[in-house]
């Protein structure tokens, strides 16, 4: 071991015995609640779910169980307004929840149960004088670890940013803040926060509450985890390949990724280099409905978020009402790429949902592979992300090691290019300025885009249905490349992720092998039953409203009749062990 590397385990054990140490005494999970389960926990099937862990836990009271479980964010917001809930007991509620969660999964950064519980009884007394903060007032809210919040650490789970404190608060966190939320807790993230897992050596790595052996994606991966136990009602994450929507999927919430430059994502810790700004991240919201997502909208917008935030465009929420029950949607089906190819119940989902669609009168138009344009599209963003190297700059920097899952995303584009011959032309590798490969990845873009403009034009599209993934979670550190959430990304188009379904007997038995010209996850279904299933909608760029409303009406498609509720989510009747549950 050298000297830097015993610095860091040093700074890392201290920092992790400190974020312990926030957890009062009397909300520490029981050790016997944790016993019958196989250990280590990251590398065997443990279902926290449906084991119901967090009422046997024993922490929260009755009531608190019922604030926590029984009630969506807006029927959170009426009763905290018309004070038939107070946002002490709101609070208390949610900061127990969450910390009960963090010992069962590990998806929390930093705590802030203390100064979240003075700011609720200061909204109560502000109640008592018939006042309200704002439209989100008492809501407790929970943000990602790249959100500075003032006074806390935003270490984003890197060795070289530890005991940085936060001397501002970002202006998405003042926002929200300003219209009532009660900011209780961060959460935890991947190691240079591009891969779909939530593990780095500061924090460690977080569990998929539905599946510990399985990953809860990232790289908002904290957020899903924490939504999934029900220990936040409403989480900002942020998103510039995925990392919005795969969490969504690994952990069976709901998440949007809107348009860049809409929702305030200025003055947040970053690893990449200054000004290099390519493929522009953004910040949204995960939830368990889509109502919640819509509240986060409306009320957010309403602040007039470009007085906070001068990296993003002044445009209002357009006020979208819900589609006719008549409204005959055109939709798009992004098909299987065949580099891509898709696990056996990613395919089933997606076949499951276009048949309901279809059959719920909709039309329905399968487009093809050649006008898709998954792997052109997905050749851009891995080449503007390959020109900042400063993410992985830093990690070398510190001495800590560098993170699993980073590996296996180099390994997989090792294999990619051993086969796939690029389209972008001239041949970047024999471009060395920096500036000049910009440029021509900036025009090859610029095509795309214009052939996806056609396209829409061509099918006069209203939403496009596409899988969130190849795989749903994946066994930890395997999930590797994200094709069918980048691509999105690199078009800039809004998108959400529906749950619907789990993989399930309906999968058993069915064959899925890798290709020598195909990039995939392994699929393991003995290990992957009971994971969440999910699809994915989007629509043109600045057409979030649209994507939402859209949305709401697949989503009761889908999820709404016939449902079974477990915990944080509704699940189809047909899903293949409903019989069991």
């Amino acid at each position: 071991m050298t000297i830097s590397q015993a610095l860091w385990e040093e700074r890392v054990f201290k920092k992790r015995k400190e974020c312990f140490n926030k957890i009062p005494l009397e909300w520490r999970v029981p050790d016997d609640l944790i016993y019958p389960f196989k250990k280590p926990l990251s590398e065997n099937k443990n279902d926290f779910i449906r084991a119901n862990l967090v009422p046997k836990s024993g922490i929260l009271s009755a009531r608190e169980l019922k604030i926590t479980e029984n009630y969506t964010v807006r029927e959170l917001i009426a009763e905290l307004a018309n004070g038939t809930l107070t946002s002490a007991e709101v609070t208390l509620a949610y900061c127990k929840r969450a910390a009960v969660v963090q010992q069962l999964v590990g998806c929390l950064t930093e705590t802030m149960f203390s100064e979240a519980q003075e700011r609720a009884r200061y909204l109560d007394s502000l109640r008592a004088q018939e006042k309200l903060a704002g439209p989100l007032h008492g809501l407790p809210v929970s943000i990602k670890d790249n959100f500075h919040y003032k006074g806390t650490e935003a270490t984003i789970g890197m060795v070289t940013f530890m005991d940085e404190v936060s001397t501002e608060t970002s202006p998405l966190v003042d926002i929200l803040l300003k219209l009532g939320a009660v900011i209780y807790v961060k959460t935890n993230v991947p190691q240079t926060m591009m891969t779909s897992e939530a593990q780095n050596n500061v924090f460690g790595r977080t569990l998929n509450p539905w599946n510990t052996a399985i990953n809860p994606g990232g790289s908002s991966g904290g957020e899903g985890a924490l939504i999934a136990l029900r220990g936040s009602p409403l989480g900002v994450g942020t998103d510039i390949g995925g990392s919005i929507r795969i969490p969504a999927l690994c952990c069976g919430t709901y998440g949007f990724r809107p348009s860049a430059s809409r929702v305030p994502n200025g003055k947040m810790r970053v690893c990449n280099t200054p000004g290099m700004r390519f493929i522009l991240s953004v910040a949204g919201p995960l939830c368990l409905d889509l109502e919640g997502i819509e509240l986060f909208f409306e009320t957010l917008f309403a602040t007039q978020p470009a007085l906070y935030d001068s990296t993003i465009l002044d445009i209002p929420w357009r006020k979208v009402g819900p589609l006719s029950p008549k409204k005959k949607l055109r939709i798009g089906v992004i098909p299987e790429h065949p580099i891509f190819p898709l696990h056996p119940p990613v395919r089933r989902t997606l076949a499951s949902a276009t048949a309901l669609l279809k059959a719920a009168g909709h039309d329905v138009i399968s487009l093809s592979t050649a006008e898709t344009l998954i792997m052109e599209l997905n050749e851009v963003a891995m080449n503007l992300f390959g020109l900042d190297l400063a993410a992985i700059s830093h990690v070398v920097a510190a001495n800590e090691p560098i993170a699993p899952a980073i590996l296996h995303i180099g390994t997989q584009v090792e294999r990619l290019k051993s086969f796939y011959k690029p389209t972008i032309s001239p041949d970047l590798s024999g471009v060395t300025d920096k500036m000049e490969k910009f440029a021509i990845l900036n025009a090859r873009r610029s095509d795309l885009r214009e052939k996806y403009r056609a396209l829409w034009v061509k099918y006069s599209l209203d939403v496009c249905i596409a899988p969130p993934a190849q795989s749903t979670a994946v066994r930890h550190d395997e999930f590797g490349l994200a094709p069918y959430t980048t691509f999105l990304n690199c078009l800039d188009y809004p998108s959400v992720v529906i749950p619907f379904g789990e993989v399930g007997e309906v999968d058993k038995g069915q064959k899925f092998t890798l290709g020598d010209n195909q990039v995939a996850p392994e699929y393991d279904y003995e290990l992957l039953e009971g994971a969440p299933c999910a699809v994915q909608l989007f629509t043109t760029t600045l057409r979030d409203e649209e994507c939402l409303q859209i949305s709401k009406q697949v989503d009761a498609y889908l999820n709404g009749k016939n449902r079974v509720k477990v915990i944080g989510r509704m699940f189809p009747i047909a899903s293949s062990r409903m019989g069991e549950l």
